[in-house]
């Protein structure tokens, strides 16, 4: 059909956004099992009219270079510090992200997180898996009380906002820390108190990360701060990688600066900081912040949708770059 867009996607996408994107357009799709080489992504991009890429794909001015007719770049996640929005709004070509719909999930995992480490979790599963489990005992994998702890929350967009939710329903004491302070109202309605960032790390005992990557957040996190944070507190972070200074944090856990960590992003993922492989006190999980079956079937939906919207002309609903249209 001569009127469908020309698509290409750096990766698959759950079944029923595969079978819309064959109904709806022309695609291609990588099939490597790995991500794209800078120059694998140029040459796949010339002859499209939209890009599908990941967070994992760097698409920058000589990817957006490569074709004068692409109309947008789709990325399927919320951020997009993956993609130079500067150039695409000076070429004219759309950017689009996926907010909302992976909100819930991703507050879902950060609970998960501090559940896992504080309750010592993994270390007793490999413990049982090991055979070396020798029944009940009064003193074994004792843990934390979740119960009338207080979380610091940094960062309260709508992930965020649905941990403090999530918290405040296993009576918790929430405090967040965010670059605009909230209204009263909203504060209220939350049930949380706002603190300087320092306070925060001093009174917490599980800090949550929830915040955009971008330069003022780039280490964030870093050796300073970490020494704000109590002896028996765990860093939780869900947002991305960077904003946590890795090496920092390592050398934090290993002088038992803090007591542990639920970590799903990380600074140089897929490689990670080679200590924290081997540390009981660190739970790490590979991205798994969005991953369930029907958040990451709507992000696709989101991102075929904005694909087919912006070819057709139009403005796309989730568009990063507004003056492009």
């Amino acid at each position: 059909m001569p009127n469908r867009p020309t698509v290409f996607l750096t990766g698959p996408l759950p079944p029923e956004c595969m079978q819309r994107l064959a109904d709806s357009t022309n695609f291609q799709v990588n099939s490597l099992g790995r991500d794209l080489t800078k120059s694998e992504l140029i040459e796949a991009v010339r002859q499209v009219d939209a890009l599908i890429c990941f967070l994992t794909d760097k698409v920058d001015a000589d990817v957006l270079s490569a074709n004068p007719n692409l109309k947008v770049v789709a990325n399927y996640a919320v951020g997009f510090n993956n993609i130079d929005v500067a150039t695409a709004t000076e070429r004219k070509i759309a950017v689009t992200n996926t907010p909302d719909v992976l909100t819930d999930t991703t507050a879902d995992m950060a609970c998960a997180l501090i559940f896992s480490v504080a309750r010592r979790v993994v270390e007793g599963d490999r413990l049982v898996r090991s055979r070396r489990w020798n029944g009940w005992a009064p003193l074994q994998l004792l843990g934390t009380d979740i119960m009338g702890a207080t979380i610091g929350i940094i960062g309260t967009g709508r992930i965020g906002r649905a941990v403090a939710e999530r918290a405040k329903a296993f009576r918790m004491n929430v405090v967040y820390w965010n670059r605009t302070r909230l209204d009263p109202e909203t504060e209220s309605k939350l049930g949380i108190r706002y603190c300087e960032l320092g306070e925060l790390l001093g009174e917490s005992d599980f800090v949550s990360l929830h915040l955009a990557y971008s330069n003022e957040t780039h280490h964030l996190i870093n050796a300073a701060r970490l020494s704000q944070m109590k002896p028996s507190a765990y860093l939780i972070n869900t947002a991305r990688g960077a904003v946590v200074d890795e090496k920092a944090l390592v050398k934090a856990l290993t002088q038992k600066t803090i007591a542990g960590a639920g970590l799903d992003v990380f600074e140089h993922e897929p490689a990670l900081e080679p200590e924290l492989y081997e540390m009981d006190n660190v739970v790490i999980t590979p991205h798994l912040g969005s991953a369930t079956t029907a958040t990451r079937t709507m992000m696709g939906d989101m991102v075929i949708e904005n694909c087919l919207v912006a070819c057709a002309g139009n403005r796309p609903p989730n568009l990063v770059n507004t003056s492009v249209f």
